[in-house]
């Protein structure tokens, strides 16, 4: 490249910053674009991945960071970081980009952020100590050696994938009162050995920025890597399966749980005034003209699409605590009745089942809904096997007992056996993912992930009626 001559006695000196300012940009965009030939050369599955993030210069950043659209860095960190080692360059690139990879700028809300800032650093760089690749390929030290064994035994029911979910959790435990982190000091060297990049850049809203939202470009990118890795990759290194499971627990997990929810109403008139059915200026218009006379008399009826008759299926086998599935009839049933979407009537089953049924519970209103929850009990603590729960929907429908049945939940660890037949009502299997592996559920069947945080977000005790508009 041809330099810019930033010297000589003619030159302004504030002209000859500029210069200077310029040629040192450049120096560092050579640097960083050979940087990321490197990965391209290792990573091809994920060359997608790596040409998003684009190289602009930041003087107010420590070293880097991302906010999902740009990778923001300090020339003098990179060049200095390019002179000393080119691996650790690497490494906080790749970094950054297994941060936006994995949703880890957009999934903070509801976290302590310095801890879910330590997680997300501890599964990036567990991700790269894993891949077995030379230009990012720096040994563990023993430090870090033990803090991913202590985490992988911790997260064996995960099958001892290093999320950032999971981490994170285990993190709130460990920093509490007598933990190995509860004391600032250990938690500061923690931070500071996982800790690359800067995350001062998750802060921004999406809104503020002129281009569309970054997490719908990474969805893309992350949907497309699955199909690349699974399909076209030969290489089954350890690193490239734990990157596998990742990304298809991620891609998994991307569905919005109260959209999802919608594939379960139906269309129903119902009584209530329908403003779209007149003309408020006629209707006005009459009031005045004639009295108590209006011209259009609103419908008292309109058509609204809501949930009327509805299965929850509870796997009670060993692997679901009591706890977890309070929490997650109280998420199904607060999102269902905050968002109106129960009729005046309904009709919902709460069916326990292992490896057979063992209750089956009828709520028809929001009282008896948190009655149930305050005295709910798992029954069962046997095998696990889906089967019994779909017969005996079954019998109930032969016998009439529905008016109407748009859908069934199933909530499970996904260990059992499922029905061969598809049945005539919408499935949906839901896991949580803290215990997710990957399961093939059937064809037919929808499949949910749902993240630990987003269950126990609400009361039982919510006081919004089912009828609530």
């Amino acid at each position: 490249m041809e330099r810019l001559q930033a010297s000589g006695p003619d030159l302004n000196p504030v002209y000859r910053q500029r210069l200077q300012t310029v040629e040192v940009t450049n120096v560092c965009r050579e640097i960083l674009l050979e940087s990321r030939n490197e990965l391209f050369l290792e990573l091809r599955y994920m060359d997608a991945a790596l040409s998003v993030l684009k190289f602009i210069p930041e003087m107010g950043v420590e070293a880097a960071g991302t906010d999902g659209t740009g990778w923001y860095y300090h020339p003098g960190a990179v060049i200095q970081m390019f002179r000393t080692s080119r691996i650790r360059l690497n490494r906080m690139f790749l970094h950054s980009v297994l941060h936006c990879l994995f949703g880890h700028p957009w999934n903070r809300k509801g976290r302590d952020i310095r801890l879910w800032n330590a997680a997300c650093d501890i599964a990036a760089e567990a991700m790269i100590d894993d891949l077995p690749v030379r230009c990012v390929r720096i040994p563990p030290d023993p430090y870090r050696r033990n803090i991913y064994r202590q985490l992988g035994k911790e997260l064996k029911d995960a099958g001892g994938t290093l999320t950032a979910g999971g981490i994170y959790r285990k993190l709130v435990l460990w920093t509490q009162e007598d933990g190995p982190f509860s004391d600032e000091e250990a938690l500061m060297r923690l931070e500071r050995e996982f800790g690359m990049d800067d995350h001062r850049f998750w802060n921004r809203e999406v809104k503020d920025q002129p281009q569309e939202d970054p997490r719908k470009d990474w969805d893309n990118i992350r949907e497309r890597m699955q199909m690349e890795l699974e399909t076209f990759s030969s290489d089954a290194s350890p690193g490239k399966r734990s990157l596998t499971e990742l990304v298809k627990a991620e891609n998994h997990s991307r569905y919005d749980y109260r959209e999802f929810l919608k594939k379960f109403s139906v269309l129903k008139e119902e009584m209530q005034v329908d403003p779209d059915s007149f003309d408020y200026i006629y209707y006005h218009y009459g009031l005045q003209t004639y009295g108590n006379m209006p011209l259009i008399e609103p419908l008292e009826t309109r058509e609204v699409r809501k949930v009327e008759d509805f299965v929850i299926v509870i796997d009670t086998s060993m692997s679901c605590s009591g706890e977890t599935v309070r929490q997650f009839l109280s998420e199904t049933i607060g999102i269902l009745q905050e968002s109106g979407s129960f009729f005046r009537k309904v009709h919902i089953h709460i069916i326990q089942c292992d490896d057979q049924i063992q209750e089956d519970t009828v709520i028809t209103d929001r009282e008896e809904m948190e009655q149930y929850l305050r005295t709910f009990e798992v029954k069962g603590y046997g095998g696990t096997d889906f089967r019994p729960a779909f017969t005996y929907v079954s019998e109930l429908l032969r016998r009439r007992v529905f008016t109407k049945l748009r859908g069934l939940i199933y909530f499970t660890d996904g260990y059992g056996i499922f029905p061969v037949v598809k049945p005539v009502y919408e499935t949906a299997f839901v896991f949580l993912k803290e215990h997710y592996r990957d399961v093939d559920v059937p064809p037919w069947a929808i499949k949910l992930i749902l993240e630990p945080e987003d269950l126990g977000k609400r009361s039982a005790g919510s006081r919004e009626d089912f009828t609530n508009p």
